[in-house]
């Protein structure tokens, strides 16, 4: 490159800095100034350029790019040349490349098979269109977390990217791409295809699983390890089955028809190699909260948790079916079912939590012979409105029934009519006739002013003054 260009604009991208730097290229974080959005800007200078023969390169990586469709392929958004220098702006991936992760040493192996599965599926989809890579190799393995819940991971890099390539070589005869991760026919130059890619990313694997590529040392050594060696047993480096060293071996084998069909199998041949090693890890996002049991709870829920030490172990409640199992039917409207926590209290009364177990923690069972206000139970987290009818809350006595108060009112009632009756009785009989006794005389009783009596009445005189009345015989 003729010089660093942070800072420059090439056209409508304003380049903000280096991200990379290859043989052929470098890569440069940059914003699209039309759309305000950051991309990765690769660039080629203008010494290579000239060349006819890597400027054709450079049109291919583009359009090969543009036409795999991929949901692990990085994007491409643009390309073109602008003073002698050529360019292809693509997504800008947050994250880093899979030779950063492994740098410090082997990565877990359900995590290093979750991310090559992905790399697998995209390379056999570009298999599938005709197309090799040539330049499988960690530093073009992107992976971030910014995109997903998951890890996703962006093939990336397709400038040696070939449809029906023999032997990717210079027309001056150099060889192009990583001798690390490079296939014993891409080496010679004999015909290439998807089992190519393969064999680099059965490369790769190794290094995931043991932190280090399979031959190491300087470039002749690493070609004849390629060329005629084995690769050393994964399970020497680290501690990992057996059965995985003949997975590694076969997707590396020197003859091309002795590989797996595609990568996907390679890496499904890993895992089941691998087993208990490679199960998902228990605190990933998918495997929290991924499995649902009865009545929408979790797996386990009616049982005691940390909060209720001490509670009562057995079998589960009555009604609430096993984990896997189908629902059990519902009990009738307003009836929770036998064995799961009431319901929370209406608005306004005391919030008092309950489990399965019994009473809430503080509650105090009423003293004997307590009886509630009308309209409010004493059961704990019912408020006033108290439990349906004929539920009994776990952990307590059946409730007594209530006593029958208005059978003694009654009976009160009856004696007081009684007692009425026989005074009134009484009365009746001490003012009654003297027993055959002549009658006493009639008082007089005066109706006049004067009060004198008269006894001979006269058509003149006043009327008399008194009146005998006799009662009557």
């Amino acid at each position: 490159m003729s010089g660093d260009l942070t800072g420059r604009r090439l056209g409508n991208y304003r380049i903000d800095g280096v991200l990379g730097k290859g043989g052929m290229s470098v890569m440069y974080k940059a914003t699209d100034v039309r759309l305000g959005r950051k991309v990765a800007l690769k660039v080629i200078g203008e010494h290579l350029g000239a060349d006819a023969e890597f400027r054709e390169r450079f049109v291919d990586e583009a359009r090969n790019t543009s036409a795999i469709d991929h949901a692990n392929v990085v994007p491409l958004y643009d390309f073109g040349e602008i003073d002698g220098m050529h360019y292809i702006a693509m997504r800008l991936v947050d994250g880093a490349d899979l030779a950063s992760l492994i740098a410090d040493g082997p990565m877990a192996p359900e995590r290093a098979l979750r991310l090559l599965d992905q790399v697998a599926d995209a390379l056999d989809s570009l298999h599938n269109r005709g197309l090799v890579h040539l330049d499988v190799k960690p530093a073009n393995v992107l992976v971030t977390s910014r995109e997903s819940t998951r890890e996703h991971v962006y093939v990336a890099d397709f400038g040696l990217t070939r449809r029906g390539a023999t032997g990717h070589r210079t027309r001056g005869g150099d060889f192009l791409g990583s001798p690390t991760y490079a296939a014993p026919e891409h080496l010679r130059g004999e015909p290439l295809d998807g089992r190519t890619d393969q064999y680099a990313l059965a490369c790769v694997l190794y290094a995931c699983l043991t932190g280090s590529p399979p031959f190491k040392g300087d470039v002749p050594t690493v070609i004849k390890g390629h060329l005629a060696g084995e690769p050393p047993p994964v399970s020497r480096a680290v501690s990992l089955p057996p059965a995985i060293d003949d997975v590694i071996r076969r997707g590396m084998a020197k003859n091309p028809a002795e590989r797996y069909d595609n990568c996907v199998e390679l890496i499904s041949a890993a895992r089941k190699a691998l087993g208990p090693a490679a199960s998902p890890e228990t605190n990933s996002p998918r495997a929290e909260g991924a499995q649902v049991g009865p009545y929408g709870q979790q797996p386990g829920w009616g049982q005691p948790g940390p909060h209720q030490q001490g509670a009562p172990q057995g079998p589960p409640q009555q009604g609430l079916a096993p984990h896997g199992a189908p629902p059990l039917a519902m009990p009738p409207q307003g009836m929770p079912p036998q064995g799961m926590p009431p319901a929370s209290p209406p608005h306004g009364s005391p919030q008092q939590a309950t489990t399965p177990y019994g009473p809430p923690q503080g509650y105090r069972q009423p003293p004997p012979g307590y009886a509630p206000p009308s309209g409010y139970s004493t059961a704990p987290g019912y408020g006033a409105f108290g439990p349906p009818q004929g539920y009994q809350q776990p952990g307590y006595p059946p409730p007594s029934p209530p006593k029958k108060r208005g059978l003694m009112w009654l009976w009160i009632a009856l004696g007081a009519l009684v007692v009425v009756g026989g005074v009134v009785a009484a009365i009746v009989l001490l003012g009654g006739g003297d027993g055959g006794s002549s009658p006493a005389p009639a008082p007089n009783i005066p109706v006049g002013p004067s009060g004198a009596a008269s006894s001979a009445p006269s058509s003149n005189a006043p009327p008399p003054a008194t009146i005998p009345i006799r009662p009557s015989s």
